[in-house]
Parts: structure tokens; C-alpha cells; sequence
């Protein structure tokens, strides 16, 4: 069994969690699917919208699925629940990834 499926089996057992969703949307994205990644990701900030990594992947899953515009919002997200939490570090790294995105 691997992540995805262990992942999987945990959410149908009913164990959903924002960090689950990060795992799912952190695996898939790997995998090299995008949309099922962001459809995770999307949970996990609606489960904790102070989650500033999991804002960060989902910025990241939507312009790898071509939504730039869902991406750039996803960052602005990110960016005011990083500084809230005052977690500067994540909140530097998703402006350098809006500042590029809003250059294409």
C-alpha cells in the first residue's frame, strides 16, 4: 500500500484532518496530479484557513494546473494567514511566488 492509498484509506475511515488533506494533496501533487491535489489542498485550508503550508502547496498545485488567477489568490490567502500566525518565513516565500506569477 502506498502513501496515496494508506492517505485514502484513513479519509474513508473518517479520519479527515487538514493535515491528512496536506498528505493526500502533497502526494498527488508528486504524482503528478495536479487537480486532484488542489480538490485536497482546498479542504485542508477550509478545514484550518490558518494552515500557511498547506496555502503555499495550493498556490503551487493550481498554477502547475494552469489556474493562475485561483493561484495568485491562493498566495494572498497564504500570505495574510502566515503573517497573522507570524509565521514570516512562509509568508516571504509565497510573495516571491505571487511576484513571479503576477511578471507571466
Amino acid at each position: 500500500m502506498n502513501a496515496v492509498e494508506r492517505f485514502e484509506a484513513l479519509l474513508a475511515a473518517g479520519k479527515d484532518s487538514a493535515l491528512l488533506r496536506f498528505g493526500l494533496g502533497t502526494q498527488y501533487l508528486n504524482a503528478g496530479d495536479a487537480a486532484r491535489a488542489v480538490a485536497h489542498l482546498r479542504e485542508a485550508v477550509a478545514k484550518d484557513p490558518g494552515y500557511s503550508a498547506a496555502w503555499k502547496l495550493l498556490g503551487k498545485a493550481l498554477a502547475e494546473a494552469g489556474e493562475t488567477q485561483a493561484a495568485k489568490e491562493a498566495y494572498r490567502s497564504g500570505i495574510a494567514a502566515a503573517t497573522e500566525r507570524g509565521d514570516k518565513q512562509a509568508a516571504k516565500e509565497m510573495t516571491v511566488f505571487l511576484r513571479r506569477l503576477e511578471k507571466t
